[in-house]
């Protein structure tokens, strides 16, 4: 299991630092199929109007930290507040950490963790060229949160969960590192159908963030079993546009969909 779970992670690792080396926008999907001729920003823009950004968000300073990856908005979601600390798991170049960082002023502070070297290295850059102070970006993996316990008001979250082989793991972590009353805001896939062989053979539909996902009822019982309360789970309603175009070739509507979801310790 342990050469299983490293050998998904190190594949993971490696597609998502030929994002930021290539410099290559697409969703989720970049990974591994979508190639176009449109220009990398531009594609990353649309693909992130599909996920509930609004304009200015997408014309700010950050947008240069959009690479598309997500599916979905967690900030829409979080109801952030001024002083509180907010940890993103899986913060890629840092993009909803910019964001939120807005959101609680200088007064709050956001973590961003990441297991992509290349992804924190440009997080950083964009922070210090931004000057954004209130931010800061853990190299880490999100199954072993660097952090302590009971010190985080609320995680966000952008499909990087269905991306860990031990989601358990890391909603254990989440439960951890949170306040009494502290709380989840995640946009992630989940499974809808179970996947033919051929899409779970190829190691890279699972860093597409498709083969990696779980279904609502399975992510329920996780966080019922650590005693979450409040549990929310809502497919968005325009999902089959944000994951279209993941894989070609196959309708991955029928597999997989977009959701927010919700939580408190």
């Amino acid at each position: 299991m342990q050469n299983k779970e490293a050998k998904i992670k190190d594949n993971v690792r490696k597609n998502y630092s030929k994002v930021v080396e290539e410099d290559n926008s697409g969703g989720c999907c970049s990974s591994s199929c979508c190639g176009s001729s449109e220009k990398e920003e531009d594609k990353a823009k649309k693909l992130a109007e599909k996920m509930d950004y609004n304009k200015e968000e997408l014309d700010s300073a950050f947008a240069e930290s959009n690479y598309g990856l997500g599916c979905g908005n967690p900030g829409a979601i979080a109801n952030l507040k001024k002083g509180e600390t907010v940890l993103d798991l899986g913060s890629g170049a840092g993009f909803d950490v910019f964001l939120a960082a807005r959101k609680v002023g200088k007064e709050g502070r956001v973590i961003g963790i990441d297991m992509t070297e290349a992804m924190i290295n440009k997080a950083r850059n964009n922070a210090q060229k931004n000057n954004v102070e209130n931010v800061e970006f853990i190299l880490g993996e999100i199954e072993d949160l660097p952090l302590a316990d009971n010190s985080v008001d609320v995680i966000i979250s952008n499909c990087v969960i269905n991306l860990s082989p031990n989601k358990a793991k890391v909603f254990a972590e989440a439960k951890r590192v949170l306040k009494n009353g502290g709380r989840l805001a995640i946009s992630d896939i989940l499974k809808a159908e179970e996947f033919p062989e051929e899409l779970k053979a190829n190691l890279d539909n699972y860093s597409s963030c498709v083969t990696g996902s779980i279904a609502r009822e399975k992510l329920i019982s996780i966080l019922e079993e650590l005693e979450f309360k409040n549990i929310e789970v809502e497919r968005k309603s325009h999902s089959d546009q944000i994951v279209e175009d993941w894989i070609s070739g196959v309708d991955i509507n029928n597999y997989i969909y977009s959701a927010y979801i919700r939580a408190e310790k």
